[in-house]
């Protein structure tokens, strides 16, 4: 059985951490290495990783610049043919990882295998079932978005990847998943691996108009590369409009997340028609409607957590 290297980048997300570490190293039917970076955490994150240091592989407290770098760093230590790495608010489904190993046997062209994901609040409860679909090269070009942490890769296409960009923050995932997708094909397995915490301090909400910004980078980016920028057209061009939409309205930014829909449709409408809750959402926001949305929201909360 091939060994898997998890690396959790870790930074004063005490409240969450000790699941999030439990969930890796309780995994069953698989052979794994856990290591942990933290970029110096000051609110008692230190002592959760001592607590479980004796069953980490290694682990680290020091100040570093940033996610990007903290997980590369962890990679460079992985030893594992199949890594990944889950932020120290999120957690691992029960056999998630022997899932993924036997998604790579039964793939052997795969450089990345994912699953599906739950979205779930501060205090656990499950606000969304994401569930995706096999994706190509041109649906990332096209801003399909991937839960990362549900993700699993070979490490030989990472690191012929060339890990993450560090001068990427938020989008960082996604601009990864794309350079290894030039290597070879993607694999969707139609099982819940993982989940998500949306809390307050977590970034999509916190810093979610960057998320946007990051999506226009990365067109420029693919616009520079010979093999990318013929993929490129209006579909991609309306869905990076559609994502900043999605991220100002997670970042309580109605005004411009409508604005950024409708610019969305008039480049590609079909882009924006899929994601029609988006125009909702806002126009429930900016007519003073919000009251409308919320109950609506907990209602499915309500039916998801049954």
């Amino acid at each position: 059985m091939p060994l898997v290297s998890i690396v959790t980048p870790s930074f004063n997300q005490a409240a969450y951490l000790e699941q999030t570490l439990r969930s890796v190293l309780e995994q069953d039917g698989a052979d794994v290495e856990y290591i942990v970076i933290d970029g110096g955490s000051t609110d008692g994150s230190v002592d959760v990783i001592k607590k479980y240091a004796p069953r980490l592989t290694y682990w680290v407290s020091e100040r570093d610049s940033g996610q990007a770098e903290a997980i590369n760093k962890g990679m460079q230590r992985a030893h594992g043919e199949i890594v990944a790495w889950l932020n120290s608010d999120d957690y691992y489904l029960p056999g998630a990882i022997r899932a993924a190993v036997q998604a790579f046997e039964q793939n052997p062209e795969a450089v990345l295998v994912y699953g599906n994901m739950l979205a779930v609040d501060a205090n656990g409860q499950i606000i969304n079932h994401l569930s995706y679909r096999p994706l190509t090269l041109d649906d990332l070009l096209c801003f399909e978005i991937i839960g990362q942490p549900a993700v699993f890769m070979r490490r030989a296409a990472f690191e012929q990847a060339g890990g993450l960009d560090p001068s990427y923050h938020f989008l960082l995932d996604h601009h990864l998943w794309i350079r290894m997708a030039l290597q070879g094909s993607l694999v969707h397995v139609a099982q819940t691996w993982a989940a998500a915490r949306y809390h307050a301090a977590a970034k999509n909400r916190a810093s979610a108009v960057e998320f946007g910004r990051e999506a226009f980078r990365i067109l420029d980016w693919a616009a520079a590369q010979p093999q990318l920028a013929p993929l490129l057209g209006r579909r991609a061009r309306a869905s990076a409009h559609r994502v900043n939409a999605r991220y100002l309205l997670d970042g309580g930014r109605p005004w411009p997340a409508l604005a950024a829909w409708l610019s969305a449709f008039f480049i590609h409408p079909p882009v924006a028609l899929r994601r029609l809750n988006i125009l909702i959402s806002a126009l429930l926001h900016v007519t003073g409607l919000r009251a409308v949305h919320r109950a609506y929201l907990n209602r499915r909360r309500s039916r998801l957590s049954r």
